[in-house]
């Protein structure tokens, strides 16, 4: 599995383009073959920041993802919209099955969840 994580700086102003085409974004490349999700979400820490977060099956899907016609509109409409540069991290993601769970990541499931 494929994850990608993204921050996305926009303009004050820009918010509301920004969403719309966030949007339209999520809505067309989450049919894509071998896209397990695909969405942006708000930043609570900066409210004109953007966060991407996606998973794919594999390297190929995201590679086909590049080169579809809603990207080549993304990409063209959202310099103008954008407050700095964008960053984005790609991680390749080992899926462990039940059966070959280690002891440490049981201890893991067992831990009482983080609270803030």
């Amino acid at each position: 599995m494929i994850i990608v994580h993204g921050t996305i700086p926009l303009k004050p102003e820009s918010m509301d383009e920004a969403l719309s085409l966030a949007r339209d974004m999520a809505a067309a490349t989450q049919s894509e073959p071998g896209c397990l999700s695909y969405d942006f979400y708000a930043s609570v820490s900066d409210a004109h920041t953007l966060l991407l977060f996606q998973e794919w099956e594999n390297m190929e899907a995201l590679m086909a993802h590049f080169k579809t016609e809603h990207m080549d509109v993304f990409l063209r409409e959202l310099p103008r919209l954008l407050n700095g540069e964008i960053s984005t991290r790609r991680y390749a993601v080992q899926v462990m099955d039940d059966e070959s769970e280690t002891s440490s990541e049981l201890e893991l499931e067992a831990a009482p969840p983080i609270v803030h």
